[in-house]
């Protein structure tokens, strides 16, 4: 079996209101765009992708490489998507700690309204944490079980374990349409530090263990897809340029700040928005129209709302609330037939991708995040530890060739 595994530091404390209730907004409107463009099947694929998943908790301004990103990223869909649950189609189950334990009742409920086997969605749900705590022994003890599904009885799970001796996480990824077995290898990831030599009998070489101890076992589980990318999330809190495609950032910031690689229509469509929030939206956009290879560097996408630590800047909630607004905007007007700005946002991401072929970046990556910080104050930036004010110097005026 070809596993994956990437870092995610243990990271304690909690989202400030200002923050959460943001996620929530952001977040749910992502989610709606995604299920208009194309189905609700398809935010189950990408919330089993662990690096969409990681881009998703940075756009939304959490922590760019923590464990605390799984929780709060989870927490914020299930109260948003939860309250639209009828209209989307999509149900969040579960959370952290005895929240997790709500799940079965959650799932039977949700099962009498539907029409849907609630006893067999309970069975999914206490089976895919048995595995991942027990069949899979690895050293990390689950603390957190999401199950997400949508009316139709797809389903994905997104759950976290912790190592208190390495002061890490690591996140099991699951999505229904590629579990043949829960036996061998049902994920579609797992996502945290190797620790080497573990005990797993879903590993598709331990057959002749798991018939050993299934002995009235009959079936013949058969091989999933495989793990086959691996992403390390380092230690150090900031962002650094190793962690982030230049390439692709550069010309994130070349399509905000230099409309002219936008067509026309777009630019008419969102008139008005300032360069800081379109790079926001260019980032929002590549969340919801990106294809899997677009999310290796999810570090890139905190340059959307910066981070609640200050890493790589604070969270500029003027900006933030903009973005919101608009793509709220774009979702609405697309449900009542005109699609014309959803069309606009979508453009965004493709005018990137486009003038990212022939890019080349230069070395001014500090400077980036030094231009950030120093113009927080103008976008309402805010940490945890409290509002960003005017640097002390002006900083040098005039539009920073970064890239």
């Amino acid at each position: 079996m070809s596993r994956s595994y990437a870092d995610l530091p243990l990271h304690y404390g909690q989202v400030p209101p200002w923050l959460y209730q943001r996620m929530s907004k952001l977040g749910v409107a992502i989610v709606e765009a995604i299920v208009l463009d194309y189905g609700k099947s398809a935010v189950l694929q990408r919330l089993s992708d662990p690096f969409w998943f990681q881009a998703l908790g940075c756009v939304l301004g959490m922590d760019w490489h923590s464990s605390g990103i799984t929780t709060s990223v989870m927490g914020a869909l299930k109260r948003s998507v939860n309250e639209r649950s009828k209209e989307l189609g999509i149900y969040i189950c579960g959370g952290k700690g005895k929240y997790s334990r709500e799940t079965p009742a959650e799932l039977i409920r949700i099962a009498e309204k539907t029409g849907l086997n609630g006893d067999l969605l309970v069975r999914s749900s206490k089976l895919s944490a048995k595995v991942d705590n027990t069949a899979i022994q690895d050293g990390f003890q689950l603390y957190l079980h999401s199950f997400i599904l949508t009316n139709e009885g797809e389903w994905a799970v997104v759950q976290q374990g912790m190592n208190d001796a390495t002061s890490t996480a690591r996140r099991y990824h699951w999505h229904s349409p590629t579990i043949a077995s829960f036996v061998e290898e049902p994920h579609t990831f797992i996502y945290g530090p190797n620790q080497g030599q573990i005990i797993n009998i879903t590993d598709k070489k331990a057959d002749t263990t798991r018939n050993g101890i299934l002995k009235l076992t009959k079936e013949d589980p058969e091989r999933l897809l495989p793990e086959i990318r691996k992403l390390v999330m380092p230690t150090h809190h900031d962002v650094k340029a190793k962690d982030v495609d230049l390439k692709r950032l550069g010309s994130v910031l070349a399509v905000a700040y230099q409309k002219e690689h936008l067509d026309m229509e777009s630019l008419l469509l969102l008139e008005g928005l300032g360069p800081r929030t379109l790079q926001s939206l260019v980032l929002v956009s590549e969340v919801i129209h990106g294809t899997p290879s677009r999310f290796e560097d999810p570090a890139r996408f905190s340059f959307a709302h910066g981070g609640k630590d200050g890493h790589p800047f604070p969270v500029p909630t003027k900006v933030y609330d903009e973005a919101i607004q608009t793509l709220e905007n774009a979702v609405q007007r697309a449900k009542l037939g005109n699609s014309e700005k959803s069309e606009a946002i979508k453009n965004l991401a493709k005018a990137a991708r486009q003038l990212e072929k022939d890019f080349q970046p230069n070395n001014n990556f500090e400077q980036l995040i030094e231009k950030e910080r120093n113009e927080s104050w103008k976008y309402g930036g805010r940490t945890v530890m409290g509002k960003a004010k005017p640097p002390k110097q002006k900083p040098n005026d005039g539009q920073l060739q970064l890239f």
